[in-house]
């Protein structure tokens, strides 16, 4: 008849006594945790001679009481032990021994805060070198293709003119149509207390000409496009079919990013204009329903005070925004891992840092065409 596991304690010593198995686990487990908080776990004072049966749970418990360690040369303080529980005891112990927990790291709010900044720094850094490297990666392909029509993808540039632009025109034109309108209203809330409603014309005209026009376009198409760019090239990637075009002798580059890139520049210039004109739209409907200022009094105002270098000045941001948006949708897509859970964080990532880039540069630009006095 077998033994309940137990320890006894005699003179100081502990005598480990009986089945040390898993069916008295529970009860082991408590006699254990009562003594580990009474003594450091050390084999000076126990007795293994009256143990009996052993299995790993058991040896886990003893290994909680002496130590790793020293269970791990368990043969020099223990050699009455039968073999095959020094084995069972001595295997745990040198396991345990060489994978030991890592000690617990002492909290410092300041320091960790300045170490988990440094950590976004370098990794924004290592991010923008990336970019700059593909975009002179893009720019050195663009310059090998162009002089040799018969490299030309033109089926892929149209097929991407029409995912690019012509589906995105409706939500362009919808979306700019109403900022124009709710610009409209703004500009005549606050110039009736003037006597100057008459000009917001001029408000609207400015607004969407230089800024609103081609920046709602970028916006739409930095969360449109550059996401599908990503998730397009990310599930490629992750199927391997981008090791395959390269197998198969093909630039990946020139068949799947060039064509992407341009339909790109070519979209967004027509976006931008179709923006300006729903934006001026919006605004004219607002002018005639809340300031009876008439359409054709509309176009006068937009002839007589609004020059044509603000239209191109406008107009001459959107390949600039376009190459950027393309280039970085593209690129999360390359960096892509091959799990879904990666392809949705790329996906997010592109979305971002092409939004950021567009409103960023639109500010510098705004800046440096002021300054020049354009």
């Amino acid at each position: 008849m077998t033994e309940p596991g137990h320890i006894d304690q005699q003179d100081g010593r502990l005598a480990i006594a009986g089945d040390w198995t898993l069916v008295h686990y529970a009860t082991l487990k408590r006699q254990v945790e009562r003594l580990a908080q009474a003594r450091e776990p050390s084999p000076e004072g126990v007795d293994l001679e009256r143990l009996a049966a052993l299995d790993t749970a058991g040896a886990v418990l003893l290994m909680e009481l002496v130590g790793a360690g020293p269970l791990a040369a368990i043969d020099d303080w223990a050699p009455d032990l039968p073999a095959t529980r020094r084995t069972l005891l001595r295997t745990l112990g040198q396991a345990m021994a060489d994978n030991q927990p890592p000690e617990a790291r002492r909290v410092r709010p300041l320091r960790d805060s300045l170490a988990r900044t440094g950590q976004l720094i370098e990794g924004l850094w290592q991010q923008q070198g990336q970019l700059l490297g593909f975009i002179g990666l893009t720019l050195a392909t663009l310059a090998a293709t162009a002089w040799r029509p018969s490299r030309w993808r033109l089926t892929s540039v149209v097929a991407q003119l029409h995912q690019t632009g012509l589906n995105a025109l409706p939500i362009v034109a919808l979306l700019t149509f109403l900022v124009g309108a709710v610009i409209a209203f703004l500009g005549a809330t606050v110039l009736r207390d003037f006597g100057a409603t008459i000009y917001t014309v001029n408000l609207v005209a400015f607004a969407f000409l230089r800024e609103f026009g081609v920046l709602l376009a970028a916006i739409l198409l930095a969360g449109r496009t550059a996401s599908a760019f990503t998730a397009q090239l990310g599930a490629m990637k992750a199927n391997e079919e981008l090791d395959a075009v390269r197998t198969l002798g093909l630039d990946p580059i020139e068949l799947l990013v060039l064509p992407r890139v341009l339909a790109m520049m070519l979209t967004l210039p027509i976006l931008t204009f179709v923006g300006m004109l729903s934006g001026l739209l919006g605004g004219a409907l607002v002018c005639l329903l809340a300031l009876d200022i008439s359409l054709i009094q509309f176009l006068a105002i937009l002839q007589r005070d609004i020059p044509l270098e603000h239209f191109l000045v406008g107009l001459s941001k959107a390949p600039l925004f376009a190459f950027l948006v393309a280039v970085i949708g593209c690129l999360e897509g390359f960096k892509v891992s091959g799990s879904a859970q990666s392809v949705g964080e790329h996906t997010t990532s592109s979305v971002v840092q092409s939004i950021f880039v567009v409103i960023l540069l639109d500010a510098v630009a705004a800046l440096f065409f002021m300054e020049m006095g354009w």
